[in-house]
This record gives structure tokens, C-alpha cells and sequence, in this order.
């Protein structure tokens, strides 16, 4: 398996990354990913953590009603984030974070959301189970990714493009969080998994206190 590089050169990257970012993110949106961000934003309420936001794609989706917090290891997709916010006339509190060591209180939020980032933090156990940390009882996690395929023809070739893709910006293409999402404890309210089972989306309650 490939080795992750040093959160500073993965930040470095997604620097790099972020002025085409919202381009490819659009063609992976229409050709794989379908309606998965409508589909996570749309459960979304209360006080909102999205984690890797990115250059904030997700933003217009969500109800008028939430309150927003984003986080992301790049700097530069944060500023992206930040214009498109004004443009949208959307409050939005923007931080520079790490997903394994996020920032935030126990129990600070109502929904945590991250979509299509997942793949590419090193340790994707410890980054969900921060996001757990963080979310209040009761509350819901709300998670879309592409992940390992149902198909072994095209295992073989996620796995053939690990070798490159996890050594330039940590992009695993094989990973299931359903997996930790379910070991930390949280009940899966709704699921689907499709494109060969090349994309996946869940939504978990956590559970409420004793």
C-alpha cells in the first residue's frame, strides 16, 4: 500500500488543486455522483459542520436554516470557499483544520457532513471518529464518497490507480467508511450504493445519551 504524504505537502497540493477543482468536481458530479450532495444537504438542519469543505460546492444546497461551519487543510480552497459565499450572500464561519484533530468542543453540532472527502485523509477511522466526537446526541452524520467497487474488474483498476493517486494527494479509491461509521456506534437511517458500487451515501444517527 502506498504511503500518505505529510499533511503539509497534502495541503500544498489541494493548494495546487483548487483553481481547477470546482471543473472536475462538476464533470465527477454529472457522470458518477449524480444528485448525491442535493441528497446529503437536504437532511442537513440545525448547526452544521461541513468537514473538507473545499471551495464550498455544497453551499447553495443546504436549507436557508442552517448554521455552517466548514473546515479544510487548504488555505487556498478556503478562499474559493469564502468568494462564493459572498457571491451566494451566505454566512458561512471558514477554518483551516486538520479532519483527524477537528477543532471543536465535544457535542457541537447537529449534523456533521463531508462529502467526497473522505478519500483523501490519511487515517479516514480517526477523521470519523472526530466527526462522531463533535456531534451532538441524537445527532445526524451525513457521508457520500466514492468507494471500493462491487466489481472485481474494477477493483483492479482502483487499485492500480492508488499507486499514484494515494502517493500525490492521499486519493484511495477502495476505502468503505459505512464500515467505521457503523463500529463507532451509530444507526444507519438511510443508504444507497451505486455505479458498480463506486459511490456510496449514508445518513447515521448518533445515539442519544443514556
Amino acid at each position: 500500500m502506498p504511503t500518505s504524504p505529510p499533511l503539509s505537502k497534502l495541503s500544498r497540493y489541494w493548494d495546487k488543486q483548487s483553481p481547477k477543482y470546482d471543473r472536475k468536481m462538476a464533470f465527477a458530479d454529472r457522470k458518477f455522483f449524480g444528485d448525491t450532495r442535493q441528497w446529503i444537504c437536504d437532511q442537513a438542519s440545525g448547526e452544521v459542520l461541513e468537514v473538507a469543505i473545499g471551495t464550498g460546492l455544497n453551499m447553495h444546497l443546504y436549507p436557508v436554516e442552517v448554521t455552517l461551519t466548514g473546515m479544510d487543510l487548504s488555505p487556498d480552497m478556503l478562499a474559493l470557499a469564502r468568494k462564493r459565499a459572498a457571491r451566494l450572500g451566505f454566512a458561512v464561519d471558514l477554518t483551516v483544520g486538520d479532519a483527524e484533530h477537528l477543532d471543536f468542543a465535544d457535542a457541537s453540532f447537529d449534523t456533521v457532513v463531508c462529502t467526497f472527502g473522505l478519500c483523501a485523509v490519511p487515517d479516514e477511522a480517526k477523521a470519523i471518529a472526530e466527526m462522531v466526537r463533535v456531534l451532538r446526541p441524537g445527532g445526524l452524520l451525513l457521508l457520500g464518497d466514492h468507494v471500493v467497487s462491487t466489481s472485481a474488474p474494477i477493483r483492479a483498476v482502483q487499485a492500480l490507480i492508488e499507486v499514484f493517486s494515494v502517493r500525490l494527494g492521499n486519493e484511495n479509491f477502495r476505502r468503505r467508511p459505512i464500515r467505521q461509521v457503523r463500529e463507532a456506534g451509530l444507526t444507519i437511517e438511510r443508504h444507497s450504493r451505486f455505479k458498480k458500487g463506486m459511490v456510496e451515501r449514508l445518513a447515521a444517527r448518533k445515539p442519544e445519551s443514556p
